[in-house]
């Protein structure tokens, strides 16, 4: 039969029952997926029922018409609701209200749309007043829902429903919505409703069918939104079916006093204290808290004032975490002393915070070492602990404007910019900004990736801004409200400094200062819970992580990272101090091949010198170095005042250098004169090359130092290239080996860059003894995209959905990935004890690291500060092959 005439759509959940678990995220999304776990433990969730998101599927792929059975469904959905909770959706007597939320089977916060109270009309509204005898509290929960269902529904500006408030907040005197009367919201309900009639040109709707209806489309709708489709393409989010909609009983925690709503998660996600964490609001709804329109307290606070809902919800705290083995962000509201829990799901966190949380939770008995390696910290959080931070010691402490909430933590430091879209285009421009906000909202999250932190002079700690920045490891201080904000003007103030936009500023996450000017930043320390984690991470881990390293100083820092040998050393970065330049120079404007030999030779003693200093610091551990592979036009100056100079300097005539710099100037250099095509039309410069290296582990060998170097020739294209190159090689190591009447142990192998190397990869790996593929140039060369040109159309690219994500970041696994597979596969057919190893920045990448670990390659390499973050990726594709 055909779909949407005998699949189920629909799944309820209620007091110990449903019919669903927390295993089917990817049919009810994480959020109705964790409302019918709850109910099967016997915890307090309103009564409910979840569309799932193959209802999505068939809505975006038929037009926005449901399937045949689910209108059906939906009502028999809504019937189980008044059975349960003893109401009647449109009842006289005693009506029931229904919430309606989205719920993506991964979290995406505030990304799609909710709606609240549904089911009020001019009738229900005066029979809840008469069931609850707080008139008061019914037409507060009738105006939300006008706006909300006329801002998330139809469309129109909250601006206007917000303007109306203003008026009448001023017209009777009061700040606070909370300070409005009865009387006074009423007629605030009848003027929300005059904003939707003259927008929308209707009345508002008053069948609560039609509402719920009309609501559920809008969370449809929400799924391809722009917001949401940006927040999926910044966070790689793919193969997802749609949101699944949660249709639940609305409770109140703004009945009075006696009732309050919050957000807390059950350890602090900034610095993984074993504390509830979060905020609260007496007498408000739950939208109230995380758009901040009002300052929430903490939940401290909620012990004093309420003290056996703090105690039921801490315990309730507890019992999650050992049913879910993480952390939980949790949702609640108290109505009339009475706690109902309204979500849980494994909260976001600080790099610091996840550290810790895995070694307490460890420590505690609740989760064992594996699955603290494998679900409780993800590789970006290794990424935020290298954070930077403001040097205090260096900061005047007049030059603090501003004391927000430390949001999320790590310093930023740019220039102010008051919208998305300017931090968006300054970054594609390539300068560092701060997005500085009244609020952030869903709308904003382009410019928020786009900054290096943001401001925000409202809102809390479980503000949009705040959980969106935390997720991202992206600095951000909140609810600072020593700063008034003017858009129109462009400029914030504290009443004695005014920022205006293009000003530099300074953030810290970590304590929510606000700095005016740039200030110096440094380096976190690590402390021993991460020593001790990335102990338990090299446990469940069997392939090795390197990094790209050009210096003693990286080579020791990879070191302290963990890296287990050099994956790449580019040795022409080492061409570019004054003496070794100019002797460089000296080569290329030689003219015959013992000028080049006699200029190779003055260069000879230096990369001997930097070849055993790198050695001495990896201390036997395996290191590759790639023998010269740009263009020699690269080592020689542009402008005619340096023409001039360097010429003078080498003691040529100034018109024959220029003839010898435009004879080197090429149309394509990525794809010319370069790599192993250096070395084939100069072989002294392999020569040169191959003595240092060999040399070098000569000399460390008669101090006791084992080293095994690894030559690798880049470029290949055919094997006949690589046959030529090694047998240079060889021949110099013969030579050499010969006058120094001793020798080492080396390899020769190749990077694979070039697509036609990995086709006949296999004719390669015959002679070669190890493959690295440079990832940057193989992407590049299969896409047709140039690195340093595609920033001018990716973007483009990006957002129109042609490209999931940067090819030059995230491995191309269909096309790229293919290469390396067939590369990996071929070599090994040939040679079946060929080393291969991953050498671009893809090396660091997480997504890209279980892709190599998949294909069994030996080893990834990376720059030194992802090392950490290769090292988890790769036990995290360890363990997961396992499952």
């Amino acid at each position: 039969m055909s779909k949407g005439t005998t699949e189920q759509y629909v799944f309820t959940f209620g007091a110990g029952s449903a019919e669903g678990n927390r295993d089917m995220k990817q049919l009810l999304g994480g959020k109705g997926a964790n409302l019918a776990e709850m109910c099967m433990i016997g915890l307090p969730v309103p009564a409910g029922f979840t569309i799932s998101t193959t209802a999505c599927e068939y809505y975006s792929s038929n037009n926005g018409a449901w399937p045949s059975t689910m209108k059906g469904a939906v009502k028999t959905g809504v019937e189980f609701i008044e059975k349960q909770m003893d109401t009647g959706f449109g009842d006289f007597e005693h009506p029931l209200l229904l919430s309606v939320r989205s719920g993506a089977a991964v979290s995406m916060p505030g990304m799609m749309d909710t709606v609240l109270n549904l089911g009020l009309n001019d009738k229900t509204v005066e029979a809840l007043v008469r069931h609850t005898g707080n008139k008061r509290f019914a037409y507060d929960s009738y105006r939300r829902f006008i706006d909300m269902f006329g801002c998330v529904v139809m469309g129109i500006s909250h601006d206007l429903f917000e303007h109306a408030l203003e008026e009448l907040k001023k017209r009777a005197g009061v700040t606070e919505d909370t300070d409005l009367d009865e009387n006074q919201l009423m007629d605030l309900a009848d003027r929300y409703k005059a904003v939707y009639r003259k927008a929308t040109g209707y009345m508002f709707p008053s069948d609560p069918y039609e509402q719920l209806e009309k609501a559920i489309n809008a969370v449809f709708n929400s799924w391809n939104s722009s917001r949401a489709i940006k927040y999926r393409r910044i966070n790689h989010i793919q193969g997802l079916l749609g949101t699944a909609v949660n249709v639940q009983a609305m409770v109140y925690g703004n009945m009075g006093d006696d009732s309050a709503t919050g957000v807390c998660f059950t350890r602090n996600p900034s610095t993984g204290e074993n504390k509830l964490y979060g905020e609260f609001l007496i007498n408000a709804q739950g939208e109230d808290v995380v758009a901040g329109i009002r300052t929430p307290r903490d939940i401290d606070a909620l012990r004093e004032v309420m003290p056996d809902s703090y105690d039921e919800l801490y315990s309730i705290g507890r019992n999650l975490e050992q049913h879910y083995g993480n952390m939980q962000d949790i949702e609640f509201t108290i109505q009339k002393g009475t706690l109902y829990i309204l979500q849980t799901r494994s909260g976001k966190r600080t790099g610091h915070s996840a550290i810790r949380i895995a070694t307490d939770m460890v420590d505690e008995g609740i989760v064992n070492r594996e699955r603290a390696v494998k679900v409780l910290v993800e590789p970006g959080h290794l990424d935020q602990l290298l954070h930077p931070q403001i040097d205090e010691k260096n900061v005047d402490s007049g030059s603090i404007i501003g004391q927000g909430l430390p949001a999320s933590p790590g310093a930023a430091v740019g220039q102010v910019v008051f919208s998305s879209e300017k931090a968006e285009e300054a970054a594609q421009n390539g300068n560092p900004v701060i997005l500085v906000r009244i609020e952030t909202s869903p709308e904003d999250v382009g410019g928020m990736s786009a900054a290096e932190g943001i401001l925000t002079s409202r809102g809390g700690m479980t503000s949009h801004a705040a959980v969106v920045a935390r997720g991202w490891g992206k600095p951000c201080v909140a609810g600072c409200g020593d700063i008034y904000i003017n858009y129109q003007r462009g400029s914030f103030t504290n009443g004695r400094s005014t920022i205006r936009e293009g000003d530099w500023i300074s953030i810290d996450g970590t304590n929510g200062k606000v700095y005016e000017g740039e200030k110096e930043v440094v380096k976190p320390e690590l402390d021993d819970n991460y020593r001790r984690f990335m102990d338990w991470v090299d446990q469940y881990r069997d392939m090795q992580v390197r990094t790209n390293a050009d210096t003693p100083e990286d080579s020791a820092k990879a070191l302290e990272f963990g890296a287990e040998g050099i994956g790449l050393c580019r040795t022409e970065h080492m061409f570019f101090g004054e003496e070794r330049i100019r002797a460089i120079r000296k080569m290329i404007v030689s003219d015959s091949q013992e000028q080049r030999k006699d200029a190779l030779a003055e260069l000879l003693p230096f990369q001997k010198k930097d070849f055993i200093d790198i050695f001495k610091v990896m201390k036997g551990k395996p290191v590759t170095i790639r023998l010269l592979d740009p263009p020699l036009h690269e080592f020689l100056p542009d402008e005619p005042d340096e023409v001039k100079k360097v010429a003078g300097e080498l003691g040529v005539r100034e018109f024959e250098f220029v003839q010898k710099v435009r004879l080197l100037r090429e149309f394509n250099p990525m794809l010319g004169h370069r790599g192993c095509r250096l070395g084939i039309t100069y072989p002294e410069i392999t020569e040169m090359q191959t003595r240092a290296i060999l040399d070098a582990a000569i000399t460390l060998k008669k101090e006791g130092i084992e080293v095994i170097p690894e030559i690798m020739i880049p470029l290949i294209g055919t094997p006949q290239e690589f046959r030529s190159q090694k047998l240079v090689i060889d021949n110099t190591a013969s030579d050499l080996f010969d006058e120094l009447n001793d020798s080492v142990e080396y390899r020769v192998g190749t990077m694979i860059e070039i697509p036609r190397a990995a086709l006949v990869a296999d004719q390669i790996a015959k002679d070669a003894e190890f493959f690295s593929f440079g990832t940057n140039d193989l992407t590049q060369m299969t896409f047709g995209y140039s690195r340093d040109d595609a920033g001018k159309f990716l973007g483009e690219y990006l957002s129109e959905g042609i490209l999931q994500a940067d090819p030059f970041q995230v491995l191309d696994i269909e096309g790229v990935g293919q290469l390396v597979e067939l590369g990996t596969k071929r070599g090994r057919e040939a040679r079946s004890d060929l080393k291969v190893g991953i050498c671009g920045e893809h090396g660091g990448e997480p997504g890209s690291v279980a892709f190599c670990y998949q294909q069994g390659l030996d080893y990834v390499s990376c720059s030194p500060f992802r090392v950490p973050v290769a090292r988890l990726a790769a036990a995290q594709a360890c363990l997961g092959m396992k499952d």
